[in-house]
Order: C-alpha cells, then sequence, then structure tokens
C-alpha cells in the first residue's frame, strides 16, 4: 500500500465538517469535494437546521453549490441540530428520510450558533431513547457553559457532568464525541462499549495551546473546543494512529470571513479543508504510521455509522505546495490554516 514517498488509500470521508450557506457554499465545497467523498454537514446555521424539512433543503442548496465534477462524487449526510423542543416523532422522520445520518447535541452557548442549543438535556431524554432504539448516532460537543469552569476545563467537567450519564443511561445509544481534545476524552472513548466513538482534528493534534499566543495573539488558532496542553495534543496522536475502531477522521472545519476573525471579538474555528486529508498525511507520517492512515480515514467512520465502505482510492505524494494566503469566501476572504505556509503531503 505504501512507497517511500507514497500513499494510496480507500477515498476518505469527513466525518465533521461546516460549509456554511449561502454565498459561502460555492467557496469552501470544493476543498472538501475534492478530498472526500462523504461529509457529516454540522447544523449550526444561524437559522439552525432543526427539523428534517430544514436538512433537505440545505441539503439540495449543497448539492447545487458543487461544481459539476462532483456532484456524482460527494454526498453530503445531513444532521439535526437538538433542542429542547425537538421530539421522538421528528426523530423518526429523519430516519425515514435516508439522508440524516445523525443528531447534534449543542450545549446552549457553547460554540458558533449554538445559542438555541440544549440548556437541559434531561428533557431530552425522550428523544435519546428513540435514538437509541433506532440507531440514530448522537453527536456531542463536549464542552459546559458554566462561566465558572476554566476555558481549558470545559470537556473534562462535561464529561464529569453529563457525558458519563448519557453513556449510562443510554448503554445502546451511538455516541460520537467529537472534536476530542484532552487525554480525559480519549481514556472514556477508550473505556467505553463499542457504540461510543470519538472524531479528532488535525489541528488539535498539529497545534498545543502555546499557538494560541506565539509571538502575539493568533485569532486564526482560535477554535473551540480551545487548543490544549502539550500532553493532550501526544495523547491524541496516540489515540489516531493506535489503530483504535474507535476513532476516525472529522475536520472540523470552519470556515470565517478574515474579518470576524480577526476583531475585538473573534469567530472560534479553523479552516483546514484545503488539506482536510493531506494535514492528516503528515501527522500519521510523523508518528511513523502511515499504515494505519487508512482505518482511520476511510474504514473506521463508516463501520460506525453502519454505511457502505467507499470503493474509489487516492493516492498522497510526500510534496511540498504552497497554501495562499487568503482564500476567497463569499464576496470576501478566509484566512485558511498554515496560511503562507506549505502542505507537506499532496493529492496526486
Amino acid at each position: 500500500m505504501t512507497a517511500s514517498n507514497k500513499i494510496t488509500i480507500t477515498t476518505p470521508d469527513d466525518w465533521h465538517l461546516h460549509v456554511r450557506d449561502q454565498e459561502f457554499l460555492s467557496s469552501v465545497l470544493p476543498d472538501s469535494a475534492k478530498r472526500f467523498a462523504r461529509a457529516i454537514i454540522m447544523p449550526n446555521l444561524t437559522d439552525p437546521v432543526t427539523t428534517t424539512d430544514r436538512a433537505e433543503e440545505y441539503r439540495n442548496r449543497i448539492i447545487d453549490a458543487l461544481p459539476n465534477e462532483y456532484k456524482l462524487t460527494f454526498e453530503p449526510l445531513m444532521t439535526l441540530y437538538l433542542t429542547n423542543r425537538t421530539n421522538a416523532s421528528e426523530i423518526k422522520k429523519a430516519i425515514n428520510s435516508g439522508f440524516v445520518h445523525a443528531v447534534k447535541w449543542y450545549p446552549a452557548g457553547a460554540t458558533t450558533n449554538s445559542s438555541q442549543g440544549v440548556s437541559d438535556i434531561v428533557a431530552c431524554y425522550e428523544v435519546l431513547e428513540t435514538m437509541q432504539e433506532e440507531g440514530m448516532p448522537l453527536l456531542v460537543h463536549g464542552e459546559v457553559t458554566d462561566p465558572n469552569v476554566d476555558i481549558f476545563d470545559r470537556e473534562k467537567v462535561f464529561i464529569d457532568q453529563f457525558l458519563t450519564n448519557i453513556i449510562k443511561n443510554f448503554p445502546k445509544l451511538k455516541v460520537v464525541f467529537e472534536h476530542i481534545t484532552t487525554e480525559h476524552a480519549v481514556t472514556l472513548v477508550e473505556s467505553a462499549s463499542s457504540n461510543v466513538a470519538a472524531t479528532i482534528t488535525a489541528h488539535h493534534m498539529l497545534l498545543n495551546r502555546n499557538a494560541l499566543f506565539k509571538g502575539g495573539i493568533r485569532p486564526h488558532h482560535y477554535c473551540l473546543p480551545v487548543l490544549k496542553r502539550e500532553e493532550h495534543r501526544k495523547a491524541l496522536i496516540k489515540a489516531a494512529t493506535s489503530g483504535s475502531q474507535k476513532f476516525f477522521l472529522g475536520t472540523d472545519s470552519a470556515p470565517h470571513t478574515k474579518n470576524t476573525k480577526e476583531n475585538a471579538c473573534g469567530c472560534a474555528g479553523i479552516y483546514t479543508a484545503h488539506g482536510g486529508i493531506e494535514f492528516y498525511a503528515e501527522i500519521f507520517d510523523k508518528a511513523d504510521a502511515l499504515n494505519k492512515l487508512e482505518a482511520f480515514a476511510s474504514f473506521n467512520g463508516p463501520d460506525f455509522y453502519g454505511l457502505p465502505r467507499n470503493k474509489s482510492k487516492i493516492t498522497l505524494t510526500r510534496k511540498q505546495t504552497d497554501i495562499a494566503d487568503t482564500f476567497p469566501f463569499g464576496d470576501e476572504v478566509c484566512v485558511p490554516f498554515r496560511a503562507g505556509e506549505k502542505l507537506a503531503w499532496s493529492i496526486d
């Protein structure tokens, strides 16, 4: 499968992706469609995707915005945005749709466009019971929003206060702990049943929290969950490259306009879709684990979701290519991860 400077793998999928909406869609979609066959689309639009009908409308807008060469090779996998008002009948409608593949739990106020998220998860227990019965995965943004909790501890406290109880109370519920950032999260996932898995981003494996302050405030390294200590970064790499089926690729690529990142109260999110698989190849290469990349990027995700593995292949070559300082983003620009630097690997 591998040569000294080249690797061919089954076309990967992105199990956590933000593509925004309206005029921004056509700017960012090609980067993901070039690299991935499928992507779990996040529902946290300004007007959240809370119903199956809204998910279908959003899906149609995504497909319409795809360049013609990707319309038959890239599939958006839709999700619903969980609220205190979500009911069991909507979950069943979503399951029967065939295009909604998961439900996303955002604690209210935890991240971008999450103000309408869940303020009381106990109020959602009937919905979680239905999801457990029907095999619909729950995707979790795992952070508490209590202002008394240090921002670097929000994930660990969420595990202790909420997630362990959900796993205990709904033992057959499929749970994806998304964009995990701590050794605590790795331990939880590893010790839980096969119904619990996690996605890991490239940027949380490439950066620790020092990157937020290198030479000054770095707004384009600000994301939620926030970057953590070096010990946690190493724990994520160890988990991703371990060969465990519980961990898989989710970029959490989250574009924002340059001006909304570079201001007095900048947005959280890092745009990584331009190197969506290449950054992972760099990480696995440095860990001497390129032979584990295909399972992490192409097998573990579809296996967990109960979807077929892709049939097509892509080839990555160890070849540096330039990363632009900015990318077009609607009528404005977005600053990509590692702007002005280089990708260490390239799609052949």
